[in-house]
C-alpha cells in the first residue's frame, strides 16, 4: 500500500526586474523566534518595537513609569505648597487695612468698625482671590514646562499643592498681620484712636481659587501644546503601501 501523493507547491517565478516574486496569499512563511527577538532595539514594526512575543504582541511602555510619577507628583505637591509662604506675605502686604475703633461702655471695651458701610472686607477677600489666582497660573506654566507629557498624579499633586498652599497663606497672612486680640489692641491704641483689624477671609472658598486656576491652566496647556499620540492607523497605511506606493489593482 503507497501513500497518496502530494503534488509540490508551484515554482515562483523571476519578476521582470530580475527578482523573486514573494510567496503568495495563504503561503506566507512565519518568522522564527530567534528572528524576532535577534532584532535590533531600534527596528519595529507596524505596531511597536519587537519584544519577546513578536512584534505584534508587543507594548512600548508610554511615559516615565508609575513610580517615577508618583515621586515627581510629590515634589510638585510640596514644592507648590511652599509657595504658599510667599503669597501670605503678599496678601499681607497687599491687603486693605479694614479700621476698627474701640470704646469703653459699662466699663467695659467694645470695638465696632470705624466705616460701617467701608468696603475694605471685601478687598481683602478680593486681594487673596487675585494673589492665589496668578499663583496657579504661574505653578500650572511651570509644572507644564517641566513636565509636558502631564499625567494624573501631576495634575493631582498640582490641585492638592495649591489647596496647601493657599492654607499656608492665610496663615502666613493672619500671623503677619495685625493681633488677633481686638480687646488687648484697642486698649493699646486707647479710646476713639482707630487701629487696623486682623486679617481674616470672610469667605473661605477663595482657598480653592489657587487649585481651579491651576487645574484650568494645566489642562488647556496640555491640550494645546501636549504631545500627540501617533496615529496607528496612519501607521499601518503606510506600513501596507510599502516602499513603492500602493500596489496596483
Amino acid at each position: 500500500m503507497t501513500a497518496p501523493l502530494t503534488p509540490p507547491p508551484p515554482p515562483r517565478e523571476p519578476s521582470p526586474n530580475g527578482g523573486w516574486q514573494p510567496p503568495a496569499a495563504g503561503h506566507a512563511a512565519a518568522l522564527p523566534h530567534d528572528a524576532i527577538s535577534s532584532a535590533p532595539p531600534g527596528a519595529q514594526g507596524p505596531y511597536g518595537s519587537p519584544g519577546p512575543y513578536g512584534i505584534y504582541g508587543s507594548y512600548e511602555q508610554d511615559g516615565p513609569g508609575m513610580k517615577t510619577e508618583v515621586r515627581e507628583a510629590g515634589l510638585v505637591a510640596v514644592v507648590v505648597a511652599l509657595f504658599g509662604a510667599l503669597l501670605g506675605v503678599l496678601w499681607w502686604q497687599l491687603a486693605p487695612s479694614v479700621p476698627l475703633v474701640g470704646d469703653v461702655v459699662d466699663n467695659s471695651w467694645v470695638v465696632y468698625f470705624k466705616d460701617s458701610e467701608g468696603e475694605q472686607a471685601v478687598g481683602v477677600d478680593g486681594t487673596f482671590t487675585l494673589l492665589a489666582l496668578a499663583f496657579g497660573l504661574v505653578s500650572a506654566v511651570a509644572v507644564f514646562l517641566w513636565r509636558r507629557r502631564g499625567g494624573v498624579p501631576l495634575v493631582v499633586a498640582l490641585a492638592v499643592g495649591g489647596f496647601l498652599g493657599s492654607l499656608l497663606a492665610w496663615r502666613v497672612g493672619v500671623w503677619l498681620g495685625p493681633t488677633e486680640d481686638v480687646i488687648a489692641h484697642a486698649k493699646e491704641a486707647g479710646k476713639g484712636v482707630s487701629f487696623a483689624a486682623p486679617l481674616k477671609l470672610g469667605a473661605k472658598g477663595v482657598w480653592l481659587a489657587w487649585p481651579l486656576a491651576a487645574l484650568v491652566v494645566h489642562l488647556a496647556l496640555t491640550a494645546l501644546f501636549g504631545p500627540r499620540d501617533a496615529d496607528p492607523y496612519g501607521q499601518q497605511g503606510e506600513a501596507a503601501q510599502g516602499p513603492y506606493g500602493v500596489p496596483p489593482a
